[in-house]
């Protein structure tokens, strides 16, 4: 057996003509730049820009101008052996560019600090000992107090050691680890999605203005933005009409607004706005302030007034609660009711519907196309399904991202179709940012950061418009204080909404793409690690309440099935124990507390109720987060298990399915014969376990 080389032991690679090299060779590079084009060695600024490729990141660069001169050509030949990866050390990997930019800002901490120690002239990192590296431990002490940060401080420095084989000019010839105040950061929590969940009571009402954003408001504010962007600039309004015909042009548009008793455009003083007449007019604001003009228009603000702004004079179709929802669409761009801004917020409304109701990640929506919608459509030609397509980029091999679909439902397709109808036709990016010229040629989506400022404003938009109408369903404070978004939020609270439903954890690991049922968990917070007890809680708190529905109305009088008579006994034990002063308990903290001390183990579904017993139970054990066993839903064998009670609503989803069956074996033309074989296996053992359970039944 060949034993691998140590990395001390590597040999590094000649570098004679270092300065020459090409730093991203070897890199995928984006299609618009080409490797001649790309930061040689000797160059002070590297630009990463050409291996981004996801657009809604902000290009980054590799500065060594203002490192220590003392120390810059030993970083510029660390950064450059982590983008090459033909001259990596045994068991190091690529590291992403972003990645190197962090590690880049902890490394000039490091030899900023060693250049400017009192008492101390800048030597070689080969020099280093081990005070010197404790030295500097407590030097974070002082300067970093996040766990997290502290961590990605410490691994940025012992680059130096881990790529000492492949480090020509200078390295550490030891292992900070070894120095006393090294390696104690540990990060908090457990290894579960961090991400706050968005409380109910912000989602619900932030949910229900943004679909009103996209089905009720969108086609004034789209009909107002498209006004907008084929107004000319006002370079170009002064010279569209001849000379010496301003006054009838102006007397034409002042007519025009005495005619509709519409008030001139102003601004918020009460004066009136002549760069907007000017725009209207088609000459210079200079113009029209001379005296033969201004008095015609004063004359017309006297009779008709002035507004608070300009407006676009776009017809106002959206309806709220039965009144117009708005008075006017302005046209400046700074007025919260114009169509500038007002753009800006429908998109935000369209970003939010989609991520929380796809789950998709921020990049995966950053990168949606014209035409990435797909309907399925049943025989009578109505769509019943949605998919949408984008590019994945976590967990995929290509940095290019890989091409991926997601479902979606119809209000995020809705939402994805007024976004086309936001950008100009020259625009591919869904998600582009908004340009006042309409002409801009740019496809970069819009940053993350500048996306989450987007989403809080939209909350507070949306406040400030209940103010201003004296509504009620605002976006409500928490903990005193507006609740402060990120994108990262909404796959998040998507995650959590979905674990708790019935056999959510699969439905939520196929839309999420997740390698795993165990990884989806985690991400939802349902792991033990994390607040799967929150999880549980709400999970028996829904089932308790279905239960007493269930012996309010004696349903649980009449089951089937294998376990029907234990079913039965439970059930009237647990609703005895539910009345208090002859009256059922409806409070939900009383029945989480009957839950947690009489749970009677019984699991209503669509198709069975299991009356589980982990002693007879066919499925995989599975314990919560007090090590109790639970039913499996994914390994559930419902017409084989001792534990399996029927309602009537589950003996009508058995039927159902029968039928189903019975309908394909109909088809024609006929079904692969294997495919044939198992149905009829499947009907006849369906049919089989029905009659036996419930001899009156007809099939």
């Amino acid at each position: 057996m060949t034993v691998p080389a140590r990395p001390d032991e590597a040999v590094a690679p000649t570098l004679d003509d270092v300065d020459n090299q090409y730093v991203l060779a070897g890199r995928p590079l984006r299609s618009d730049y080409e490797l001649a084009d790309t930061a040689c060695f000797r160059d002070d600024k590297w630009d990463l820009a050409p291996t981004i490729f996801q657009r809604q990141q902000k290009a980054v660069a590799l500065d060594f101008s203002t490192l220590p001169a003392a120390y810059r050509l030993a970083v510029k030949h660390l950064c450059y052996a982590l983008l090459r990866a033909d001259i990596l050390p045994p068991n190091e990997s690529q590291l992403n560019p972003l990645s190197i930019r962090r590690h880049l800002v902890e490394i000039k901490r490091f030899v900023t600090w060693l250049d400017q120690r009192p008492g101390a002239r800048p030597a070689p990192l080969r020099q280093l000992r081990r005070i010197d590296l404790t030295a500097y431990a407590r030097h974070l002490d002082e300067a970093v107090k996040s766990p997290a940060s502290r961590e990605v401080a410490e691994v940025a420095v012992r680059l130096f050691w881990r790529y000492r084989s492949v480090l020509p000019e200078d390295h550490l010839t030891l292992d900070p680890l070894e120095a006393d105040g090294w390696g104690r950061s540990v990060r908090r929590g457990n290894g579960e999605n961090s991400t706050a969940r968005i409380p109910e009571k912000v989602i619900g009402p932030l949910l229900t203005w943004c679909l009103r954003f996209v089905d009720d408001f969108a086609p004034d504010i789209l009909t107002a933005w498209t006004r907008l962007l084929a107004r000319p600039p006002a370079s170009e309004a002064i010279s569209r009409i001849p000379r010496g015909s301003t006054g009838s042009r102006l007397q034409s548009v002042l007519e025009g607004y005495l005619a509709a008793g519409r008030p001139l455009p102003g601004h918020p003083g009460g004066a009136v706005n002549y760069r907007q007449l000017s725009r209207e007019v088609g000459c210079s604001g200079a113009t029209l302030r001379m005296a033969r003009h201004t008095a015609a228009v004063q004359a017309a603000a006297r009779s008709v007034g002035v507004g608070p702004g300009s407006d676009l004079d776009t017809p106002i179709r959206g309806q709220l609660d039965g009144q117009p929802w708005l008075g006017r669409i302005g046209a400046d761009q700074h007025d919260p009711y114009g169509a500038a801004i007002l753009a800006f917020r429908l998109q935000t409304a369209c970003y939010i519907v989609t991520a929380y109701l796809s789950g998709m990640r921020d990049s995966e929506l950053k990168h949606l196309r014209r035409d990435c919608v797909r309907a399925q459509r049943d025989p009578a030609g109505v769509p019943y399904r949605w998919t949408v397509a984008s590019l994945a980029f976590k967990g995929e091999t290509d940095p290019a991202g890989t091409r991926a679909t997601w479902v979606i439902g119809a209000p995020a397709a809705r939402a994805l179709a007024v976004l086309e109808q936001l950008q100009p036709a020259s625009t591919d990016m869904l998600l582009s940012s908004l340009y006042r010229s309409g002409t801009s040629t740019r496809q970069n989506a819009v940053a993350v950061g500048r996306t989450n400022e987007l989403i809080n404003q939209l909350t507070g938009w949306i406040n400030t418009y209940c103010a201003d109408h004296d509504r009620d369903d605002v976006i409500p404070d928490i903990a005193g204080a507006p609740w402060k978004f990120s994108t990262r939020q909404f796959r998040r609270t998507l995650a959590w909404h979905i674990a708790r439903r019935p056999g959510g954890a699969i439905a939520g690991a196929i839309q999420y793409r997740h390698l795993s049922i165990q990884m989806f968990e985690g991400y939802a917070g349902t792991s033990d690690s994390g607040f799967r007890v929150e999880v549980e809680s709400e999970q028996a708190l829904a089932r308790g309440e279905q239960l007493l529905t269930m012996t309010n109305e004696h349903e649980h009088s009449s089951l089937s099935g294998p376990a029907a008579a234990e079913a039965t006994r439970r059930l009237d034990q647990f609703s005895a124990l539910a009345r208090f002063n002859g009256a059922v308990i409806s409070d939900p903290q009383r029945v989480r507390r009957l839950m947690r001390r009489h749970d009677p183990h019984v699991y209503p579904g669509d198709y069975i109720t299991c009356v589980f017993d982990p002693g007879k139970a066919l499925c995989q054990r599975r314990r919560d987060s007090k090590g109790t066993a639970r039913p499996t839903p994914t390994s559930c064998q419902p017409l084989d298990c001792p534990n399996t009670a029927l309602t009537v609503a589950n003996q009508q989803s058995l039927l159902l399915e029968l039928h189903h069956i019975d309908a394909e074996l109909a088809r024609r033309p006929a079904l692969p014969p294997l495919l044939v074989s198992r149905l009829k296996t499947r009907r006849e053992k369906l049919s089989t376990f029905l009659c036996r359970h419930d001899p009156t039944i007809q099939l």
